[in-house]
């Protein structure tokens, strides 16, 4: 361990993807002087253009759209202080039954074979002591994230190497009160009624199942200002609407279920390195 610091390796489909599910852990991670680093898979053309224009409309360049992602991302890197940032920039796929799903280049269409050895070598270079991405639904069912998970866990395998490994989630305790304030805030937010819920995909998880709680309420001011820095998405993001405190209040837990480990770490955990350090 003393020829290498302790590494985070986060991985993730899209620019802005890393603020939502992670800004937290990877600033508080960053601060305690852990390596960080950060994979985006997509180059995020399927994104809101400028004025909000949308994928397919008149004004939509998704070369253009892309390249103002880059930039973006990048700045929300500077303000969470992630050490790496890797591009594998693949196609953005866009949401799940959309053309662009089997696209030249998708990420979607990509084999996940081919994804895997690319990440798998970026992972022998850092050598991450945590992996963190998506579950097997890619939290909420969008292809990408889909993609993202199938391509990490194949890496990892690939790899040979015994990171600990996390999958995001939420608590549906609190998906009540999250409810509640996108309402606050006038976004339309309804619960669905039970045979909605019997076909839409699992979201979040019972308090129960959850592993790893780390707080991140001293970090929470960065994991907004690094939301903001995608400011072309920010129809999008709904959680900038609330204000940093009231965003930190509510986002200031980040949640996972540990899926690989190899430390014997006693569960439930509030740290993603309990059992390296």
């Amino acid at each position: 361990m003393a020829d290498r610091p302790l590494t985070l390796m986060a991985v993730h489909a899209h620019p802005d993807d890393e603020a939502t599910g992670t800004g937290g852990v990877l600033a508080r991670y960053a601060a305690e002087g852990i390596r960080t680093v950060l994979v985006t898979c997509t180059d995020g053309r399927c994104g809101d253009g400028p004025g909000g224009v949308k994928p397919g409309e008149p004004g939509h360049d998704p070369d253009a759209v892309a390249a103002m992602r880059r930039r973006e991302l990048e700045a929300s890197c500077e303000v969470l202080e992630v050490g790496h940032l890797e591009l594998l920039e693949y196609a953005d796929s866009g949401m799940m039954g959309w053309a662009s799903n089997d696209a030249p280049g998708s990420f979607w269409s990509t084999p996940v074979a081919d994804g895997a050895a690319r990440l798998a070598e970026l992972m022998r270079h850092y050598r991450p002591d945590v992996v963190v991405t998506y579950d097997e639904n890619g939290f909420y069912g969008h292809p990408d994230h889909i993609q993202a998970h199938r391509v990490t866990m194949a890496a990892v395998e690939l790899a040979g190497l015994t990171p600990k490994v996390y999958w995001t989630t939420a608590p549906r305790s609190a998906l009540r009160r999250f409810g509640e304030v996108m309402r606050e805030f006038g976004a339309d937010w309804d619960e669905p009624d039970a045979a909605e819920a019997s076909e839409l995909p699992p979201f979040g998880l019972p308090d129960e199942e959850i592993t790893t709680w780390v707080d991140t309420t001293g970090f929470g001011g960065r994991k907004f200002d690094a939301l903001a820095a995608h400011a072309s998405q920010g129809e999008n993001i709904f959680f900038l609407k609330m204000g940093r405190e009231r965003f930190t209040e509510l986002m200031g837990t980040e949640t996972f279920v540990r899926v690989q480990d190899g430390t014997g770490a006693p569960l439930p955990e509030d740290d993603l390195f309990a059992g390296l350090r």
